[in-house]
């Protein structure tokens, strides 16, 4: 008599997340046409298992390329501090890409906005400290899914609009101590990567 084979593994709602999201950028680079990714994005959200997700990512994986989705945000202490003020005044300041976020980050925006994504950048300690104050402006941040993010905020006729949840998604790792103030402006804060707008995906996807 034979064993049954153990089952495959089942793919959680965060899973297929990922994969959309790896898909999109994958869309954003040139490697799928518009019409592959609605193809695989409908895949994706209809998939059952891991190894199903799997299939659908096989071939536009780059070793050596942006980090994956969910895996944990790198640290890297000396040879430089990184960034510790970021100012706009009656202007805007974007900030992605490969950076490095100082221990010590101060980021102001006084009329004026700022963008920051810190999906593909660096941390210059375990533990960093990043205070977004905005007075007559605003200030997007984008962390990773895996990031552990301690937060407090303030506002003063404005709002600030926080999408992280509750949970240490990453327990042991990095952290990011995050004040957000604004004063007659608002903050966003959310985790993952800012969607593409089709009009740039079909932009970039033919090149």
């Amino acid at each position: 008599m034979t064993d049954d084979p153990l089952p495959e593994l089942r793919a959680s709602d965060a899973d297929r997340e990922r994969t959309a999201e790896a898909l999109r950028r994958a869309a954003g680079e040139g490697r799928l046409t518009m019409e592959e990714l609605e193809e695989r994005l409908h895949t994706t959200y209809e998939a059952r298992t891991d190894r199903e997700l799997e299939h659908l990512t096989a071939d536009i994986v780059v070793p050596g390329g942006a980090r994956p989705a969910g895996a944990r945000m790198p640290v890297r202490e000396g040879d430089g501090e990184g960034a510790g003020w970021l100012v706009s005044v009656m202007s805007g300041r974007d900030r992605k890409g490969r950076w490095r976020v100082g221990r010590r980050c101060r980021v102001i925006s006084v009329m004026g906005g700022t963008d920051l994504d810190l999906n593909d950048a660096e941390l210059a300690g375990e533990r960093v400290e990043m205070t977004v104050f905005s007075l007559m402006g605003g200030a997007e941040i984008r962390v990773p899914d895996s990031l552990n993010v301690e937060l407090s905020e303030f506002a003063f006729m404005g709002g600030n609009d926080v999408q992280l949840g509750d949970e240490l998604p990453d327990p042991g790792g990095p952290v990011l101590r995050l004040r957000v103030v604004s004063i007659m402006g608002g903050a966003e804060v959310k985790r993952g990567r800012k969607p593409r707008r089709r009009r740039e995906l079909r932009r970039q996807a033919r090149g």
